[in-house]
């Protein structure tokens, strides 16, 4: 459902940037020979020669639409290129795309907050810009403006002939309102960025230029390719007065349908009939004011500073007689897209330090009987757990718990048409990933236990996954420490060589800061280890009326000569374990810098040629070479 969102105070300058036939460029870049010619992208699949996914203008002249199936546009153009879709696990690898499409975000987000909307097109707030332009380098101080800002189309400006030296005069009008003057810096800068695009990665692109993202996007499909489109204020009211009403974003399915139906709105300009009250009443309150603020241009959408992508997705489809049967042939599919989706996330999260929490699962789905024929298969989604084996497990369980509620207490033959499985709630990553932040001010077997409780619980699976129905937001807007252990009960007594008896008497602080290390938690507040009386009150009042000095060892904290006092008593509040039984897949779910730490401790205590039964880790870390 649409919401409305207040127009932001003050003029803002909006630009979308649209690809040019992207796919296609991508192929000509790899394949200059293919430049000038008609050429089309299509998909894996030989049926019909392929979909056609991607076409060239030069194959638009000829009748080819995206539409067509291979065979067909052969028909139409004869001498057409068609260039197949990289394959990988028997669908669409678009890496090559996504890689393109990041070289042309790296460029457009240096002047302004960029919004990458999808593969091929990305949304800039330039207001600051515009701005700082406009106080600099007014555009009617300048001598000479950018050749390409002088092939703008403005809407509203009249005369086609000599358009340029019309557009060139709208420019430097200094008697223009200060909302045109901004479009106009933001036009210059946008014709620049296009340029930097064409001359760092060959690629082409159009854009639109207005006072939000509505009307920017737009404007960019008006003329293409290469070229860009300015909006003024003063032409808003034209612009929309004709637009079709499917044509507008969030109109082309059932609401614009109702709208033509029930209201005979064709066009936007159309909406201006009606109140309000009217729409409200229809409609309801949030999409009857939407409805009528984008009758009047008004839109409050904010551009977000986004260059990544807000989520990760793979898919497969399975049409006619493709359609998959079984459970097996489900799960077979189910592995290969988690397999991707796995080495997609993995590589987000080295490059970016991002990290996924949710996975979610869609599909679509018939059953060959006619009970409930329009029943929809329904999506699920767990939390997300790292590694490909756990992901491809959850993935299923996902799939069966939707077919389950699918089919009901009907046991018909069912058939899967469409899968897809996507990694969403991505945020950053914490910027401390050491495991003794959790420890700080507890003892290690009540700071296990509480991060078992709090952080766990919210953010992993259980061994039995909870799904809940369509929980996954649209990553930002939408837009978390993941982890999955197992519970340290005290009940599975450890055995006694290489177990830890740790006290820790810090108190927590507030903030974490900087980078911490698992050792900071055998860190004691007192450094003086001479007597007795010197060492913490908790200490003290744990210990009161024993020999502490039969019990004191010393310990190296952060390759310091910090000492802290350590006691193999006080069995209940110390945390005792055996490197040997540590379950390795319990570590495999920590965050890289965490598991490269506890696995170098581990691997510390395994290489040391002799140690006492009974002894304590502290002797690794002692600078007493006797101890």
């Amino acid at each position: 459902m649409p919401i409305p969102r207040p127009d932001l105070q003050g003029d803002r300058v909006i630009a979308h940037v649209d690809m040019d036939c992207f796919y296609v460029q991508v192929e000509q870049r790899k394949q200059p020979k293919l430049r000038g010619l008609p050429t089309a992208v299509v998909q894996y699949n030989d049926w019909k020669g392929g979909a056609l996914i991607a076409v060239s203008y030069e194959a638009r002249r000829f009748g080819v639409k995206r539409s067509m199936r291979g065979a067909e546009a052969e028909m139409v153009c004869p001498n057409i290129q068609l260039v197949q879709v990289p394959v990988s696990r028997g669908k669409a690898d678009l890496n090559a795309y996504r890689s393109a499409g990041s070289e042309v975000v790296s460029i457009l987000s240096t002047k302004g907050r960029c919004e990458r909307a999808s593969i091929d097109e990305v949304y800039l707030d330039l207001t600051d810009a515009a701005e700082s332009m406009l106080l600099e380098t007014p555009p009617e101080a300048l001598e000479d403006i950018d050749e390409e800002a002088l092939k703008s189309h403005v809407l509203g400006l009249s005369g086609d002939e000599n358009r340029e030296n019309n557009v060139q005069r709208w420019f430097i009008r200094s008697d223009a309102i200060h909302q045109d003057k901004l479009l106009a810096c933001g036009a210059i800068i946008v014709a620049h960025l296009r340029g930097e695009v064409l001359k760092e990665t060959e690629f082409t692109c159009s854009a639109g230029i207005a006072h939000n993202k509505m009307l920017a996007k737009l404007a960019s499909g008006m003329h293409k390719p290469a070229q860009q489109t300015i909006v003024p204020s003063s032409a808003v009211k034209d612009l929309l007065a004709s637009l079709p009403v499917k044509k507008m974003k969030q109109l082309g399915g059932k609401l614009g349908s109702s709208l033509q139906n029930d209201l005979g709105v064709n066009t936007v300009g159309d909406l201006l009939k009606f109140s309000e009250e009217k729409l409200q009443e229809r409609y309801g309150f949030n999409t009857g004011t939407w409805l009528w603020n984008i009758a009047r241009g008004i839109s409050g959408d904010e551009v977000k500073g986004r260059v990544l992508p807000k989520s990760h997705g793979c898919g497969k489809t399975f049409p006619g007689p493709r359609a998959l049967k079984t459970t097996a042939a489900v799960e077979s599919w189910l592995s290969q897209l988690c397999e991707e989706l796995s080495e997609r996330i993995q590589l987000d999260m080295d490059q970016n330090k991002r990290v996924a929490h949710t996975l979610t699962l869609h599909a679509r789905a018939f059953k060959t009987s006619d009970v409930e024929p329009h029943k929809k298969f329904p999506s699920k989604s767990c939390p997300l757990r790292y590694g490909i084996n756990k992901i491809q497990e959850d993935a299923k369980k996902l799939f069966d718990t939707g077919l389950r509620e699918f089919l009901g207490s009907h046991s018909n033959a069912w058939r899967v048409t469409s899968l897809a499985i996507s990694a969403g709630k991505i945020l950053d990553t914490p910027r401390t990933f050491s495991i003794s932040r959790f420890f700080q001010g507890k003892s290690f077997s009540s700071a296990i236990s509480d991060a078992s409780n709090d952080d766990i619980q919210d953010d992993a699976p259980s061994s039995s996954i909870g799904c809940k129905e369509n929980i996954v937001p649209e990553s930002d807007k939408d837009e978390e420490v993941f982890a999955h252990g197992k519970s340290i009960k005290e009940d599975d007594a450890p055995s006694k060589d290489r177990k830890i008896d740790v006290l820790c008497t810090h108190s927590r602080k507030q903030k974490d800061k900087g980078n911490g290390s698992i050792l900071k938690f055998f860190s004691c507040t007192n450094t003086s280890t001479k007597h007795a009386s010197n060492a913490p009150s908790s200490w003290s009042e744990s210990h009161e009326g024993q020999d502490q000095r039969d019990h004191q060892e010393e310990c190296l904290v952060d390759g310091h000569s910090r000492l802290g006092k350590i006691s193999n008593q006080q069995r209940d509040d110390s945390w005792n374990f055996n490197a040997e039984d540590i379950d390795p897949s319990v570590i495999d779910e920590l965050p890289q810098e965490i598991q490269r730490e506890v696995r170098g401790w581990i691997c510390s205590s395994k290489r040391a040629k002799t140690t006492k039964r009974g002894s304590s880790i502290f002797h690794y870390f002692s600078t007493d070479d006797n101890a």
